[in-house]
């Protein structure tokens, strides 16, 4: 609850000095970009037009950084830097890359409409709050202006309320001028939209490409280790029980002089031995015929093959602590999809039965209208959230590489409810 208190004050605080700040920022911003209009205009029909809107454009591609440093540092607002310019060779190619870039035109945007951001702004924390005081206290300038006696009117009675409710109004104000700056710096100030879908694709793709060769090599060394190893044991006990049978006579007989053969038993093999190595031959083979289930299942659980109506049920038998399944698919998704949402259920049911402390939980899968919601509820103690160290991190990756969404809402004392949204085709 301090923490909390701690940064709503420290972001209220830097509201006001954004505030604060705005105005001279807002004015020079929108000066830099009526000038550029204004000038470039005038000069678009002289050989200097060309250079200078370009000159221009790459200034204001350089204000953004300052700009959204402010809006992260007082506003809280996190907004991620737009890839460099590209610089091809020769000057009229760099010149083209720097006309038709859409950061320093969406930037130049941002500077002339901050211009009517910091006068509200200014508004809302100087002008609204001095003229409060004027009100509250309108009685006695109005006695000081005009010395004498003077009747109470219905100004006098009406500016004191008046005056507050100004002053209890400064606050929401505030915090809608702020809202507004927040969402045009992350509007703006950021890459452009398919710059960001172009960034998420290459980071999923990152993604997935890191996942499937750590999973390859997991494979290889649980084949190395586990399955090899298996069966060179397995190999070796048949071997052990080929001895011992090639200790009996062939035929149960000795030889016709009745002499016996060296290394050779006339009473036949030892029965209590060779029991023993079949039992452990059966032993080994079935540990390996497990272990290779547990290996092709981690590729594709066998249990997709009739689709997630069929895998969840299944899934969600073998959980520690009791899960209700509600399913609603009325269509079928995609192979890729399926595997994902199967693998996010087992991943969400593990960080259950580990981590909440939860009695019940309830697991429900939507599939409708092109998009799959799985949803899991459980009843524990709360307090999970990305990057928490229960690999719901790595989870949210994961979804993120088939164009997913993973939320949590886990206030502490519960309940936790985690959610994935995917499409259903990719």
């Amino acid at each position: 609850m301090v923490a909390e208190r701690r940064r709503y004050g420290s972001v209220h605080g830097g509201e006001l000095a954004f505030a604060v700040a705005g105005l001279p920022l807002g004015v020079l911003g929108g000066v830099y970009a009526v000038a550029v209009l204004y000038a470039g205009a005038l000069l678009s029909l002289t050989v200097l037009g060309l250079p200078f809107v370009v000159a221009a454009l790459l200034g204001a591609r350089r204000l953004g950084g300052p700009h959204r440093w402010l809006v992260g540092r007082l506003l809280g607002e996190s907004v991620p830097a737009p890839p460099p310019l590209p610089r091809p060779s020769g000057v009229l190619a760099r010149g083209r890359v720097a006309l038709t870039d859409p950061v320093a035109w969406r930037t130049l945007l941002y500077l002339f409409l901050r211009l009517p951001l910091g006068v509200l702004g200014f508004l809302a924390v100087v002008v609204l709050p001095l003229g409060s005081i004027w009100l509250v206290g309108f009685p006695f300038w109005a006695r000081m202006v005009e010395p004498g006696p003077r009747l109470i009117g219905l100004l006098d009675l009406g500016a004191v309320p008046a005056g507050l409710t100004v002053l209890a109004v400064v606050p929401a104000a505030l915090h809608v001028v702020s809202a507004a700056n927040r969402a045009l710096a992350r509007a703006l100030l950021g890459p452009a939209r398919s710059q960001q879908r172009v960034r998420q694709l290459e980071h999923a793709r990152a993604v997935l490409l890191a996942e499937n060769t750590d999973r390859l090599r997991r494979l290889e060394r649980d084949l190395h280790d586990g399955t090899q190893a298996q069966l060179v044991a397995l190999a070796i006990t048949l071997s052990l029980a080929d001895d011992v049978l090639a200790d009996d006579v062939p035929g149960g007989s000795v030889p016709a002089d009745g002499a016996p053969v060296a290394g050779r038993r006339p009473d036949g093999p030892d029965l209590g031995r060779l029991r023993t190595l079949v039992d452990r031959a059966r032993e080994q083979t079935d540990a390996t015929i497990t272990g290779l289930r547990r290996l092709t299942k981690g590729i594709h659980p066998v249990a997709l093959d009739g689709g997630l109506a069929e895998a969840l049920p299944g899934l969600t038998a073998t959980s520690p602590v009791p899960v209700e399944v509600r399913l609603d698919l009325r269509e079928r998704p995609d192979e890729v999809i399926e595997r994902a949402v199967y693998f996010c259920a087992a991943e969400l049911l593990t960080n259950v039965a580990k981590h909440s402390g939860a009695r019940s939980v309830e697991l429900s899968l939507r599939a409708a209208r092109g998009r799959v919601r799985l949803t899991v509820r459980d009843d524990g103690h709360g307090g999970a959230a990305i990057g928490a160290g229960t690999g719901l991190a790595g989870l949210a990756e994961r979804l993120a590489a088939v164009d997913g969404l993973l939320r949590v809402d886990s206030p502490p004392g519960g309940p936790t409810v985690v959610s994935a949204e995917l499409p259903a085709r990719l």
